[in-house]
């Protein structure tokens, strides 16, 4: 990471100490928020582990500005310490913000970051790297659109910098105006900024100008070997390449998709349908063209943000947020939630998805309006956006997973089908009752919904019978409303045919919420009124057991052996 702005910081506390500070150093960084340790804190995100939180964004590449002692963060991070030049920013700051320290990340602007707190708070940083007092700049750090040659070579290039020698400048390099370097044009040492392909000497720092990109006439599967032959064959280094270009039309191409994970590149697409029109539309006036194995590389004079090529395939993630509570919702979740544009769903699922940047747009609406919902996923996805459907529980079980596959199938435009779309499971409210009460679906289970709006009421009834009548246990979603009182009772008539009055019952309510409540009850002594949309209603099967705990309650299970 050549830019600490390239991924926002997270700040991280461990108590209401730090809170005050680590507000005034969140405000320096649009969109960072403030991790809080839970039950402790009041803060933009909670986590219950330091040291797995604190690991986990260092493994995400985030720069990590942590609110404690630096040796607390030392120990926390020393197992996954390895390659200096792929660190991200780590810093120490004093609760009362009297002290900065950078720690980790000297070559991901680490020390830029420490002299902007720094600067905030009204202190001076505790900048240690030799090659930063002396010069005010880190040379091995080139700014985004530059990328460094060679990272071992370059520490031996600083080492003969401070050991006195005068250096000169080849190439434009503007960022390096205002830094003390000992300048003199018949210096031995150089600093070449070209995207020329060749091997530093030992008295040069090569430093690459991301200029290049590459546009796709035809993906075969050599791709990638074609693109790197390409880029040997006219001389352009590999850092110098930004992106890969194709058509629109491509976007769905795994041939594409495997190339750029392979070079390490972003993917871009352009409404084109030629290589000489991708190529213009991506750089206007390029500098140079080379063509060779299907692939022609566009050189433009200026180092190129590739956002600002065409767009991104894009991304509709489908996503369960558990029950409720946050330690229930997986981890691919939480990341695709962190990493989205826009997040789409019912407005009380939105609001248990948070908290949110504040450049991530929120689209909420009514929870019958999942059709709707879908297809505005799909528009916004379409138009290279990563985009998020949150759904409550698992969002395949009576959720916005089937919603969102109609839609896409009912649709006949080619851009949606082109969208990369996934689906990523979460807990759902039977599975989170049943592991409160212990296993009542340890064995063959069935889940319904005894809601009539989107099917008859007749297959309802069908389905429970020949359901109760296989004894299985069974869990029902949408139990009752205050449209339809009746069916929750109706639905006990047809399971009280084929099960005995003491069959256990098991009624979470708002699992994994404030205020949750279990009930154990059985078929006979259960009533309709004890039960509202927000319960879970799981009934045994004829095998179910309970047993005493020691606090008092007991454990429910059915067994995995068959009588």
């Amino acid at each position: 990471m050549s830019n600490p702005q390239a991924n926002t910081p997270a700040i991280v506390i461990l108590g209401m100490g730090a809170l005050a500070t680590a507000r005034r150093v969140q405000a320096l960084y649009p969109g960072a928020q403030v991790h809080g340790l839970e039950g402790r804190v009041e803060a933009d995100i909670l986590y219950s582990d330091f040291g797995g939180h604190l690991r986990e964004l260092y493994q995400r590449d985030t720069p990590i500005i942590a609110l404690c002692a630096a040796g607390i963060i030392i120990r926390t991070l020393a197992p996954l310490l390895a390659a200096k030049n792929t660190e991200p920013p780590v810093l120490a700051v004093a609760e009362d913000g009297s002290v900065v320290v950078p720690l980790l990340g000297g070559l991901g602007g680490v020390n830029m970051l420490a002299r902007e707190i720094a600067a905030a708070l009204e202190v001076v940083p505790a900048i240690t790297t030799s090659g930063e007092l002396r010069f005010g700049t880190c040379v091995l750090n080139p700014p985004t659109g530059y990328v460094l040659a060679d990272i071992e070579q370059g520490k031996r290039f600083v080492s003969n910098l401070l050991g006195g020698q005068s250096v000169r400048i080849e190439g434009a390099a503007p960022w390096l105006d205002q830094a003390r370097l000992p300048l003199a044009a018949d210096a031995a040492l150089s600093i070449r900024i070209t995207h020329d392909a060749r091997e530093a000497n030992g008295d040069e720092l090569l430093i690459h100008p991301r200029t290049v990109v590459a546009v796709i006439d035809e993906p075969v599967a050599e791709l990638a070997a074609n693109v790197q032959q390409a880029l040997a064959e006219a001389n352009i280094a590999a850092h110098a390449l930004v992106c890969l270009v194709a058509s629109s039309q491509q976007m769905a191409n795994p041939v594409l998709q495997q190339a750029a994970l392979t070079l390490g590149v972003p993917l871009r697409f352009i409404a084109a349908d030629n290589t000489w029109a991708l190529a213009q539309q991506a750089i206007a006036e390029p500098q140079a063209l080379h063509t060779a194995h299907g692939v022609t590389l566009a050189v433009a004079s200026e180092p190129l943000d590739h956002r600002q090529i065409g767009q991104a395939r894009g991304r509709l993630t489908v996503v369960g947020l558990g029950p409720g509570a946050a330690e229930f919702m997986v981890p691919a979740a939480k990341l695709a939630l962190q990493q989205a544009e826009d997040v789409l769903g019912y407005e009380t699922y939105v609001k248990m998805a948070g908290p949110f940047r504040p450049e991530q747009v929120l689209h909420c609406s009514d929870n019958r309006e999942e059709l709707q919902r879908a297809r505005h996923a799909f528009e916004l996805a379409s138009s290279g956006r990563s985009v998020v459907v949150v759904s409550s529980g698992d969002p395949g079980v009576f959720a916005m997973a089937a919603a969102v596959l109609e839609a896409l199938e009912a649709s006949s435009d080619p851009l949606w089908h082109a969208v990369d779309l996934q689906i990523f499971p979460g807990v759902s409210a039977a599975l989170a009752t049943a592991a409160r009460a212990g296993a009542p679906l340890g064995h063959d289970f069935c889940i319904m919904s005894l809601s009539d709006n989107l099917k008859p009421w007749d297959i309802i009834e069908l389905r429970l019978e020949h359901a109760a009548a296989a004894d299985l246990a069974l869990a029902f979603y949408n139990p009752i409303s205050r449209a339809r009182p009746w069916q929750l009772g109706r639905a006990l008539e047809i399971v009280a045919g084929h099960r005995s009055g003491d069959t256990i019952v098991v009624l979470g309510r708002d699992i994994g919420r404030p205020g949750e409540t279990l009930t154990l009850t059985t078929l006979a002594e259960l009533r309709p009124e004890q039960v509202d949309m927000r319960t879970m209603v799981i009934i045994g099967s004829s095998t179910t057991r309970r047993f005493a705990r020691q606090d008092g309650g007991a454990w429910v299970y059915t067994p995995r052996s068959y009588p």
